[in-house]
């Protein structure tokens, strides 16, 4: 039996290098642990924030040390401009403010790898810009109301007019603040902390049309020699003189489109000026047609036509215009008169067929002042009118409304049957006048209307009223040739005749009886402006218009009228 060995342990002998491995790896790992003991959690040295040092400091100190330093420069009013005004911006207003907490994240050393905790030893720490925190609705809001102070409208450059001296305003560039492109500056103003500089903030642009070039060019090449002097005017003779002053009230110079500036002349305000409207009127007249008279079966001229000579503003401008830029004797002109021809002329009577009395009638009325003034006003207006051939003649438009301004006074006229006080009284009187000329001559009615209640100064069935705006006493000239409206007034009559060319021999009129004839009423009336009325019964009547040449009847007419009852009123 052979003898049991005894087991020993084997040792086996480790390489150098692993040796000296070993050793290093229990060196690196000590130094890596000491980095994290001496390093971590704190910042660089060196490390500073918007100037505030922050090296060395863990990351509560570096909080509380920049809430106190960054608050103050975060709080302070950034300068801002847009185009050459300047304004001022709240940063909290604005949305801006410092965030602590991320800016100490970013300057600390939050990384735990070998790597960044061996570079400890060796880096030091530099300048960290700070994080903002932007809200870019309340920026674009603060923005908004800074635009409202700092935008500026564009000026055009300008030349005016003052009592005869030149007066200039200089252009000036227009500014409008780009909101949503402004807000990426105003964040970089406050990142750079308000530094007492002024940061322009981009704006729209608008550049004036009329330059301070052209303002000039305007001023040396019109509008000083405009009020270098006054200019001197000739028309028809007469000669008058405007000055500078009353020139430069109605002068501007307006942009052309091009980017100059022309002169303009208002012809119509100059017109006015006593200046100027006083020698104008003295030689501003109206055409007036020869004017005419019955006598007998003729139609003679009793008056010759004259010519109207007047001045139009158009005429005034093109005169006084050319003469501003001038100097000395050249600054005077004569101005285009205008002349109107009359119608009918002692020459052309005959010619237009006015050689004839077509007809004539005459109504009597009882005397009063009222009657007197409103038939005369009436019949001044109706005188002279000629009626062409085809053409339709109208008593409204001829007279006019019968206002105080028109040389009407208050009088007595019917309204709702019964008599009452308004303005035009009596004129009733020439419409049934005028009526019965037409009639008489032969001429077509179109438009007439008689009174509700039959009044006893007229013929019955053949007579007539006007309303302004409702009823109004028309007739058509329809006898080949021209109608002459010849009309003349008394206290107690008025006249009318047609002097033309008769179209029949003769025109009769034939009066049919009464007829539906009715009643009036008695009633009693407590109104202030109560007119007392007589009584009159209310009947149709139909009147015929008989036409007549070479002695036989060629046509009749019939013309029927209604009158209603003309009740009696008793004033109380």
């Amino acid at each position: 039996m052979r003898p049991r060995t005894a087991l020993v342990p084997r040792i086996t002998s480790l390489p150098p290098v692993a040796l000296a491995g070993g050793a290093l790896a229990v060196g690196v790992g000590g130094l890596y642990l000491a980095g994290l003991v001496l390093t971590g959690g704190h910042i660089d040295s060196g490390t500073t924030v918007r100037g505030v040092d922050i090296g060395g400091l863990n990351r509560a100190e570096a909080v509380a040390k920049l809430e106190r330093k960054l608050d103050a420069a975060g709080s302070r009013e950034l300068s801002v401009k847009v185009g050459d005004r300047t304004g001022r911006v709240d940063p909290e207003r604005a949305g801006l403010s410092y965030d602590i907490q991320e800016t100490v994240d970013r300057a600390a050393r939050t990384g735990a790898d070998p790597f960044s905790v061996f570079g400890g030893f060796f880096r030091s720490g530099g300048d960290i810009e700070p994080v903002v925190h932007l809200d870019e609705g309340k920026a674009r809001t603060a923005l908004g109301h800074l635009a409202k102070g700092l935008d500026q409208k564009v000026r055009e450059g300008a030349v005016t007019f003052d009592d005869g001296r030149v007066k200039t305003v200089a252009p000036r560039t227009g500014y409008a603040l780009d909101v949503n492109a402004a807000v990426r500056p105003l964040r970089e103003a406050f990142l750079r902390g308000g530094t007492g500089t002024t940061t322009p903030l981009p704006a729209r642009e608008s550049r004036p049309k009329i330059t301070a070039d052209e303002v000039q060019r305007a001023v040396r090449t019109f509008a000083e020699p405009a009020m270098s002097g006054p200019v001197t005017l000739t028309a028809a003779g007469k000669r008058f003189t405007v000055g500078p002053g009353t020139l430069g009230e109605h002068l501007t110079m307006r942009p052309d489109g091009s980017g100059r500036l022309g002169p303009e002349l208002d012809a119509k305000g100059l017109r006015a000026e006593p200046a100027v409207s006083g020698p104008l009127n003295d030689i501003t007249t109206t055409a007036e047609n020869a004017k005419l008279r019955p006598e007998g079966d003729k139609a003679v001229v009793v008056q010759d036509a004259t010519v109207g000579r007047s001045v139009t503003d158009k005429a005034l401008g093109k005169a006084v215009l050319p003469l501003l830029t001038r100097s000395g004797a050249d600054r005077s002109g004569e101005v285009g008169v205008r002349r109107t021809q009359p119608e009918v002329t002692r020459e052309n009577a005959a010619r237009l067929g006015l050689t004839e009395t077509m007809s004539s009638f005459t109504v009597h009325f009882e005397p009063a002042e009222y009657r007197t003034k409103n038939i005369g006003r009436a019949v001044q207006l109706i005188n002279g009118s000629v009626v062409e051939p085809d053409e339709t003649w109208s008593f409204n438009r001829t007279v006019g409304e019968r206002t105080k301004a028109n040389g009407f006074m208050d009088g007595i006229i019917i309204l709702d049957d019964k008599f009452t006080k308004a303005s035009g009284g009596g004129v009733s009187s020439v419409a049934t006048t005028v009526y019965n000329a037409l009639f008489f001559a032969g001429v077509k009615p179109v438009e007439h209307g008689a009174h509700s209640f039959y009044i006893e100064r007229y013929p019955e069935g053949r007579e007539a009223t006007v309303a302004w705006g409702s009823l109004d006493l028309r007739f058509t000239n329809d006898s080949g040739k021209a109608i002459y409206i010849q009309a003349e007034s008394t206290d107690t009559s008025v006249t009318v005749s047609f002097l033309g060319t008769r179209k029949y021999d003769e025109i009769k009129s034939v009066t049919g009886p009464r007829t539906e004839v009715t009643q009036p009423e008695k009633k009693v009336s407590h109104d202030k402006e109560c007119v007392p009325q007589t009584p009159l019964e209310g009947f149709d009547v139909t009147v015929e218009r008989v036409f007549y040449d070479d002695g036989r009847e060629v046509k009749r007419e019939p013309y029927r009228t209604h009158y209603t009852p003309r009740d009696e009123i008793v004033c109380e």
